[in-house]
């Protein structure tokens, strides 16, 4: 029997039928994963743990739209066992199975053969064909079942940066690969356990989407995102297998059998979201794809539990007001309002530490009001000498370059100061990989002497030098 295991769920050329009805607040499944932290006495932070559902109720499921799914799966591949079609939909095949047999009553599908363990391979008969292709004119999408819209907030709510305690010790182990000075650290770190982010500004070149990217590996856990989730009867698809990095999802506990994990969901490393300059407007709300009919969930979801990053701040196509307007509720109120493209709109938890990115003046872009939300304003100051000279020595033995105590000196010296440069955190990196780059060209040794980097500066700093002296 041939496999079907590449049609993954996040395939981006899916999309889903509109059948799922939203979902009650009995869900026994997750609500028994998870204890609400505003409430809770226990000190350790609220943990979340998707169980495996024993029903379609349970799920927060219609079983018609879970049919859809079958349906298209098996038009698409022709013919699957029962527990390959469990394994698309992400549903236990103790669910599945009884719905096959009621569409092989119902003479939709029917039996190809025998499969092992008691399983049938399945195919579509004419009518279920035709069946088939009038879900699919809807929607092509033929992955994982849908997470109830409730159960996603719940997740959201319980595994928030803001219900996360964060430490100097974690900032300094986030940050480990970066310079920066005690000043720094502590800013940014009272920022990230505040959980709801903070403005970096400076002049370009000093590590601040260096450091914003950096953010959310202050938190040592993970989280569980949903491949999709429905929206009273729509599905928007979040789980983005480019944007996040899955992680093997931690042990429950193996001997009880009601942690089986429920597959609809994945573990994955707290996001870092980054939009810059190329970033519009419409990515904050629910697009869809029109070949395809898939209902997108824009940045904030996709960054839900982690960070989203605006970088080069006021430098996008729209002015800079208008992201402001459309994130100044969500910041403060810490809940979002979303627009499905049928008019319904529903509300998602904005639980989302957001750090804003910017080598322009912040007071041109935004006002005091925006200001008053966003409560740490860190500026990303050039490097000291010390700093410049750490990293240059670092940058250098990383990249095999031999450079002596005098040669920094006289870089420094003569490029830096008589010049009057600013120093930039970025510069030894640029220089020292212009060196290296022109000792491979000439076939020298891989060493920095005062004549390649005369050449290096000539090539990189000039302009900003004679910038500076102007």
């Amino acid at each position: 029997m041939q496999s079907h295991a590449h049609f993954d769920g996040d395939d981006p050329t899916w999309a889903i039928a509109a059948t799922t009805p939203e979902h009650s607040e009995s869900d026994a499944s997750l609500r028994s994963a998870t204890t609400d932290p505003k409430n809770s006495q226990d000190p350790q932070p609220a943990v979340f743990f998707p169980h495996a559902p024993k029903s379609f109720q349970e799920a927060g499921l219609r079983e018609s739209q879970v049919e859809s799914l079958v349906l298209k799966f098996l038009l698409n591949c022709n013919t699957a066992t029962g527990r390959e079609v469990a394994e698309q939909i992400a549903l236990p095949f103790g669910m599945i199975e009884p719905l096959l047999h009621r569409l092989k009553a119902e003479q939709l599908v029917h039996f190809k053969s025998s499969a092992p363990v008691g399983d049938y391979v399945y195919q579509l008969t004419a009518s279920g064909t035709d069946r088939a292709r009038r879900f699919l004119k809807q929607s092509t999408y033929f992955g994982a079942a849908p997470v109830a819209l409730e159960d996603y907030r719940r997740s959201v709510e319980t595994q928030s940066p803001a219900n996360r305690r964060v430490t100097l010790a974690d900032v300094k182990r986030a940050f480990s690969d970066l310079v920066l000075d005690d000043r720094m650290l502590a800013q940014v770190g009272e920022g990230i356990n505040k959980g709801v982010g903070f403005f970096l500004y400076g002049e370009p070149g000093n590590g601040k989407t260096c450091i914003a990217e950096r953010v959310a590996k202050a938190y040592d856990d993970g989280v569980w995102i949903a491949r999709s989730i429905s929206v009273g009867g729509e599905i928007v698809r979040l789980f983005d297998s480019i944007q996040h990095e899955v992680l093997p999802h931690p042990a429950h506990n193996a001997q009880d059998e009601e942690s089986k994990v429920d597959r609809r969901w994945v573990f994955i490393r707290r996001p870092t979201i980054v939009a810059a300059g190329e970033l519009r407007l419409d990515r904050f709300e629910v697009t869809t794809n029109p070949a395809t009919g898939i209902h997108e969930a824009p940045l904030q979801l996709k960054a839900a539990c982690g960070t989203l990053v605006i970088d080069d701040f006021g430098r996008q196509a729209f002015r800079p007001e208008e992201l402001l307007n459309r994130l100044i509720v969500p910041l403060e109120r810490r809940v979002d309002y979303l627009n499905m493209p049928s008019g319904r709109t529903f509300r998602v938890p904005f639980e989302v530490l957001t750090v804003f990115s910017t080598n322009l003046d912040p007071l041109s872009l935004v006002d005091e009001a925006f200001l008053r939300r966003i409560p740490y304003k860190v500026d990303v100051d050039d490097p000291s000498e010390a700093q410049f000279r750490e990293v240059f020595l670092a940058v250098a033995n990383r990249l095999g370059v031999e450079c002596s105590e005098e040669a920094l000196d006289y870089l420094i010296q003569k490029h830096y100061r008589d010049a009057r440069c600013p120093m930039r955190f970025c510069h030894p990196r640029d220089l020292l990989e212009q060196i290296y780059n022109g000792c491979q060209f000439r076939e020298q040794p891989l060493v920095a002497t005062h004549e390649n980097l005369d050449v290096a500066v000539q090539n990189y700093l000039m302009l900003q030098a004679r910038a500076s002296n102007a």
